[in-house]
């Protein structure tokens, strides 16, 4: 006699339960990305206790940042910008476009118009070092191979190393050449050298930009010369830098060195940041008439690290300014804590038809927030998951996601994933729980 013939009746209205509760929630599984094993309807909000927040140290640099890494408008998620409740508001900037952003975090300050279209100028040249720098770490390249200088490289016009026709010049010195004296045929160069032709390389940066979640990004060329189908945003550009000093920081040094020296010819950084605060060290500056006065600039003050963006300013002294009042502004009015480490469990859930009863559902990574300055121990995290969790449950799988709140507002909100692997449960271990659950 099968065990379904014992308890007909039960049997198939849990049956019935379970389907009714899948299609009803359709809707909510796919957002929580829920595996069908688990879907079922959601449990109510669980308030954890808040764990004390860490001043901690920053992330591992060699580390990427938990995809996404995107930063995205808080108001698409439903979430109120951090900036939104800060006592000191944002300083008046002097430019088309601009954002700051906590690198540790990935939360926006503040910003204006962050998705608009706009010309990169050499701004470009961050994702043309990106890809060079990947080829370097993938043992494509290395920084004392030759590279032989084109006629298109070396005829390319602009800002320029000085490079000539038919030499061969180190990956090292090309890489000064572009991030220092910001020449376009040190970029060529390069570019040529790692993709065969400049439009193999664009096709490389276009491939990177989808990667990264850059949506309102597209490269035509490696230099930031200007061409109506080469476009980007401030959100994007800020987006870039921290995956650039997060996963290359072995690399940053360039990006201070005030000056360099080829072919007799010393040329300064045009960072003037550089020589204004002691803690900045990047990125990159930009300028076409048309683009106005651009910068990326990042500093680190203590373990914290900010990436400020601006684009389209009247002049190099605004650019500047504009940027040293959005680093003071990130830097004194907010702190950044971490409240989770990778491993820490935020909730420990009930588990049915498994091997074990209950399961540590957690973060994929560490968990920063930025809140205004003073009140880290004030962020309260939900938890929301589905229940129930029914065994096999594999680990990183999704099952819910974490708010974390400050005085009644979402600031972000995090995957909640299972932390270890549940395997299913012997046959009567699991007929066991099927009828537990009738009761339930």
């Amino acid at each position: 006699m099968s065990i379904a013939s014992l308890f007909p009746l039960s049997s198939r209205r849990m049956r019935r339960s379970f389907v009714t509760c899948v299609l009803a929630l359709a809707p909510t599984v796919s957002l929580l990305a829920v595996p069908a094993a688990s879907a079922a309807q959601p449990e109510a909000p669980v308030k954890l206790a808040a764990p004390a927040p860490q001043a901690g140290t920053a992330p591992q640099a060699a580390e990427p940042p938990a995809t996404p890494t995107v930063p995205v408008p808080a108001a698409v998620r439903g979430l109120t910008p951090v900036g939104e409740l800060a006592k000191v508001p944002a300083p008046s900037v002097d430019a088309k476009a601009w954002l700051v952003l906590d690198a540790n975090s990935g939360q926006v300050l503040g910003d204006v118009d962050p998705d608009e279209k706009i010309e990169p100028a050499s701004l470009t040249k961050m994702m043309s070092t990106y890809i060079v720098f990947d080829a370097l770490e993938n043992k494509r390249l290395s920084l004392d191979q030759k590279v032989n200088v084109s006629e298109k490289a070396w005829r390319t016009g602009g800002s320029r190393m000085f490079i000539k026709l038919g030499t061969q010049v180190s990956v090292d010195d090309l890489l000064q050449g572009v991030i220092v004296q910001s020449g376009n045929d040190a970029t060529v160069a390069l570019a040529e050298a790692v993709a065969g032709s400049e439009s193999a390389f664009a096709a490389l940066m276009n491939q990177e930009a989808q990667k990264m979640g850059l949506t309102n990004t597209h490269y035509v060329n490696s230099t930031g010369l200007p061409d109506p189908d080469h476009y980007t945003t401030v959100r994007d550009l800020a987006t870039l830098a921290r995956d650039l000093v997060t996963r290359f920081p072995q690399y940053l040094h360039y990006y201070s060195e005030k000056e360099f020296t080829y072919n007799k010819i010393k040329q300064r950084n045009r960072n003037r940041l550089l020589w204004v605060d002691s803690t900045v060290d990047g990125l990159k500056t930009g300028h076409t008439q048309s683009a106005g006065y651009c910068l990326v600039a990042t500093a680190k003050r203590g373990d914290r690290r900010l990436v400020t963006v601006v684009v389209g300013a009247p002049s190099d002294s605004a650019r500047t300014e504009s940027s040293l009042k959005m680093l003071n502004w990130g830097f004194q009015n907010f702190d950044t804590i971490k409240l989770y480490d990778a491993t820490h469990a935020a909730v420990q859930a009930r588990v049915w038809e498994g091997t074990a009863a209950t399961v540590g559902l957690g973060q994929p990574g560490p968990t920063w927030i930025t809140v205004p300055r003073g009140e880290g121990q004030l962020v309260k995290p939900v938890a929301q998951y589905t229940q129930p969790l029914i065994a096999p449950l594999r680990k990183g799988a999704q099952v819910g996601e974490v708010s974390l709140t400050l005085a009644g507002k979402v600031l972000r909100r995090e995957p909640l994933v299972v932390l270890n692997d549940v395997p299913q449960a012997g046959f009567f271990g699991r007929i066991f729980d099927k009828i537990r659950l009738m009761f339930k």
